[in-house]
């Protein structure tokens, strides 16, 4: 069987502030940039991994999310529990610099984990939990 990744969803509320953090700081390449009522959907990968992307979406295009729901979505992502996800890097130490000087929220500095990967954590200006493992 042949299966792979192509796209996870991220939401963001701020399309400019996303858009430079993916593009400027974390190096990757927009793909797709579509506008839609007022709304955004921003598509970012690594230009080297053409089949893997990352969709910024607005968290409240569905309209079936009730007020409440708003409302508990936008804290959850304000506190950063709504959505993460896990990259991998061989230069942690350089990709770790690199966010320190921008402004992402560090949540962990580069650490040795217990269950054996030293990665680092920082919220990106969305609030999505952003983990990096440095891939040996």
């Amino acid at each position: 069987m042949d299966i792979t990744i192509h796209s996870t969803f991220l939401p963001h509320n701020d399309p400019k502030a996303s858009l430079a953090f993916y593009r400027d700081t974390l190096g990757f390449e927009v793909r797709n940039d579509v506008g839609y009522e007022g709304m955004r959907w921003i598509t970012v990968g690594p230009a080297d991994k053409p089949g893997t992307s990352i969709v910024l979406h607005p968290p409240f295009a569905d309209p079936g999310v009730t007020e409440d729901e708003r409302r508990t979505i936008a804290e959850m992502m304000a506190k950063g529990t709504y959505a993460m996800i896990l990259l991998a890097t061989p230069d942690l130490d350089g990709v770790f610099e690199r966010l320190q000087a921008s402004d992402a929220e560090v949540v962990q500095e580069p650490t040795e984990q217990p269950y054996g990967v030293r990665d680092c954590a920082f919220r990106d200006p969305a609030g999505n939990m952003i983990r990096i493992q440095e891939s040996r």
